[in-house]
């Protein structure tokens, strides 16, 4: 995939949590992004490999429609993980928090380690 920005927020953003959920509106939301951005993105994300998703058990959800989840891989979260390593020494991505993320990421998932 292509650096860009938004692929840097949306990648920061589910690295935050990279064990969780995540509802592609909030994803959008703490990234961003856009959706016109996001979704396309999601969907290039799915095809690697690197995400999965399902859909809402619509009994636990009232009279709402189900939502969307997406969840990261353990191949997905290597390739997030060496991507956003990349980025850290690239002067596009000054302006992000990737510092903080890279050492919380070595936190809550050290078998998976950053690609130098």
């Amino acid at each position: 995939m292509r650096k860009t920005h938004a692929l840097m927020q949306v990648a920061l953003a589910l690295m935050e949590q990279p064990e969780g959920s995540h509802w592609g509106y909030e994803l959008g939301k703490q990234a961003g992004v856009r959706s016109g951005v996001l979704y396309p993105m999601l969907t290039r994300m799915l095809n690697e490999g690197w995400l999965v998703d399902g859909w809402e058990d619509p009994e636990s959800i009232g009279k709402r429609p189900p939502r969307r989840y997406y969840e990261l891989t353990e191949n997905g979260k290597r390739a997030l993980g060496a991507l956003l390593s990349s980025a850290a020494s690239d002067a596009r991505f000054k302006g992000l928090r990737l510092d903080w993320v890279q050492f919380s990421f070595r936190f809550k998932c050290p078998q998976f380690g950053w690609a130098k």
